[in-house]
């Protein structure tokens, strides 16, 4: 179901008749943001508590939602054939910015509108055609990355390392046409099953990319007897995550994710950027652009240091106990 959040007509008229941002703008001013997420309002308590996160830097900043901020949240619910339409609804509310987590919607946006784009989590925004160069935009579109297929080997090293006997992991993806270069997908499969063999694991690729997917996913896993799943960086399974996670509780696994907001679907363990990082740095890029600053000459930023989540609630119910050596390393604990 998609979320519209309702204010008083008197906001509505007072956006209609607003300017278009400059430094110092007047106070009564009412900005207007299109949020494009992939799940509505109230379906995710870590998505909603992203959100907050963002909502609470841009307050920091001065704008505040119900006051002189409206936020416009739209969801693709892994329906991809919504996105066109969900796109031209947003710019169709003369937004003044828009917000967008996925790579195929922004790609969508900047088709459609020369709106800023402000993304809390590019992947390979340089390869799918978002941005001329991380240093300098050059377009409508910035933001910070996300893209951290590159550490899928360190989450295999973490699996070993919890469940030492692992010798055959599911690896869960979605299908996601175009998120990243073909020639780059080739550079990280040869990479991911180097670091496998070298741990003497085989890979078993499990698609999953619609919510249909999800118990023949587990009827395969089951069937070719995995001992732990690692979870792909993509859309999709970030939209399933408590369902994919459910799949390793009832059988057992060990699983790993790759940000702490799927970790907390019921994951053992995630391994990634800190999202919350992540929206916080939209947030203040919004601020920027709202303030009169050109997205073009915004530079992408990028994560500088992943973080290890470990989720002692899963690893009860799953009846593994997590390594003291693993515990240690771990930037929090989810008792």
């Amino acid at each position: 179901m998609i979320e519209r959040r309702l204010f008083v007509g008197a906001l509505a008229s007072s956006f209609l008749a607003a300017p278009f941002a400059t430094n110092g703008q007047p106070t009564d001013k009412i900005w207007r943001l299109g949020y494009l997420g992939m799940v509505p309002a109230g379906a995710s308590p870590e998505t909603d508590r992203l959100i907050e996160a963002f909502l609470h830097e841009l307050r920091q900043n001065g704008f505040v939602e119900g006051k002189n901020l409206i936020l416009e949240r739209r969801a693709i619910e892994s329906r991809y054939d919504r996105i066109p339409a969900l796109v031209a609804e947003l710019i169709g509310l003369r937004v003044d910015v828009l917000v967008i987590v996925s790579n195929v919607a922004a790609r969508a946006a900047k088709e459609a509108t020369t709106t800023p784009i402000v993304m809390p989590n590019m992947t390979d925004p340089v390869a799918g055609g978002l941005i001329y160069s991380l240093a300098r935009p050059g377009g409508n579109v910035t933001g910070v990355t996300a893209f951290d297929d590159d550490l899928n080997p360190k989450r295999l090293e973490l699996l070993k390392a919890v469940a030492p006997k692992a010798v055959r992991v599911a690896f869960v993806l979605g299908h996601q046409p175009s998120r990243i270069d073909a020639s780059q997908v080739d550079e990280l499969n040869k990479n991911l099953e180097t670091a496998a063999r070298s741990l003497g694991i085989s890979l078993v690729r499990v698609l999953v990319s619609t919510p249909h997917d999800v118990e023949s996913a587990a009827v395969t896993i089951a069937r070719e007897r995995a001992d732990a799943m690692l979870i792909g960086a993509d859309s999709n399974t970030m939209a399933l995550r408590k369902e994919i996670a459910d799949i390793a509780i009832r059988q057992r696994l060990p699983s790993i994710v790759p940000h702490r907001s799927a970790g907390t679907g019921g994951a053992l363990m995630s391994y990634g950027p800190d999202l919350t990082d992540n929206f916080r740095e939209a947030a203040t890029y919004v601020a920027k652009i709202l303030n009169g600053a050109n997205p073009a000459d915004l530079p992408v930023k990028r994560p500088t240091k992943p973080e290890l989540v470990i989720n002692l609630k899963t690893a009860k119910a799953i009846g593994l106990p997590i390594p003291q050596a693993v515990l240690l390393r771990a930037d929090e604990v989810i008792q």
